[in-house]
């Protein structure tokens, strides 16, 4: 039987944005967080806050100092993707925004991801301009890529912000810690995967987004600043990374994107468990290897759904290969 996505019912309220902030353990940071909601220029706003089974009270922190954010309490941990998806289902907006809890985000965040999405009807998604918490100069993403390797990454991460990704202009995807999502799209093409557990849930997203004829806008004044893996990384990143990387190839990835560059994509993902091998005294690089198993042990579940993914294309073979970087 075929993986059925969460999905949304109904339009939503014309206007409305509603800010999802999905937590666990992030009592160090969260009110950084939810001061930075509040203080958002844009009317009108609604605030979420999933509380994916905190043991840490952080979600006593929404609740006690945060009387107009909704807080949803959920009994265990459950991963990133279902405790998006509880709040996204929650959400009564035309616009549902994401944001980590690690992150801060500008005054004007929102303001500007609703009006690159106003300017661009085509566009189902916006990205941030996410910069590092401690290191304000140096980018963490200015939207997503899937390079030819068959590896998605973050345009400019590392890189000091010169102005240089100061454009607006379409990109593959947006980075899960702060976006904007339409709605509609989500109506259509579905919440995130929530087999996915956390990482790469928001890059599945994107692909579903782009096949099904909905664009990505980065809107470069759209700002925010993260507490890079606060609330992940490590261990649990290597794992989740080289899982799920194995799981889009094997469902996401075109056919067309496959003939053209799959030696690529077979050297790059044998050269990741290469390096993995030879540092397997590292946890993080037996995390590595034990993900890229699993992924393919999963990998034929989830080829098995590729006709499903291709029934709502609306894209030409060309778009999707200029697509990748």
């Amino acid at each position: 039987m075929s993986y059925v996505f969460p999905s949304l019912a109904g339009e939503g309220e014309p206007g409305l944005v509603s800010v999802v902030v999905p937590n666990y353990n992030g009592a160090a940071y969260l009110a950084d967080c939810l001061d930075s909601v509040r203080g958002q220029a844009y009317e009108p706003l609604e605030a979420i806050v999933v509380d994916d089974g905190s043991t840490d009270g952080s979600g006593n922190i929404a609740d006690s100092h945060y009387p107009e954010i909704r807080l949803i309490r959920l009994p265990r941990n459950s991963g990133f993707a279902h405790a998006a998806n509880q709040g996204m289902k929650a959400a009564r907006g035309e616009f549902i925004a994401l944001l980590n809890n690690d992150a801060v985000a500008d005054h004007n965040w929102i303001a500007q991801l609703v009006a690159a999405l106003r300017r661009h009807p085509e566009a189902g998604s916006a990205a941030s301009k996410i910069l590092l918490l401690n290191q304000p100069d140096t980018l963490n993403s200015a939207g997503d890529l899937f390079r030819h390797s068959g590896v998605p990454d973050n345009r400019g991460a590392w890189e000091r912000d010169r102005g240089q990704y100061d454009e607006e202009l379409e990109v593959f995807g947006a980075s899960g810690a702060a976006l904007a999502y339409r709605r509609a799209m989500l109506a259509d093409v579905g919440l995130f995967d929530e087999r996915l557990f956390m990482y790469c849930e928001d890059v599945d997203l994107a692909f579903r987004g782009q096949l099904a004829g909905y664009r990505c806008i980065y809107a470069p004044q759209a700002t925010v600043r993260h507490r890079l893996s606060a609330s992940g990384g490590g261990k649990l990143a290597s794992y989740y990374c080289g899982r799920n990387f194995v799981w889009l190839l094997a469902r996401d990835l075109p056919a067309a994107a496959w003939r053209r560059h799959w030696p690529t994509i077979i050297a790059t993902h044998l050269m990741l468990a290469f390096h993995a091998l030879f540092h397997a005294r590292e946890p993080a690089a037996r995390a590595r290897l034990a993900g890229q198993w699993a992924g393919l042990r999963g990998a034929p579940r989830f080829y098995n759904e590729r006709p499903d993914i291709a029934r709502s294309r609306r894209v030409p073979d060309s778009y999707l290969l200029d697509l990748l970087a």
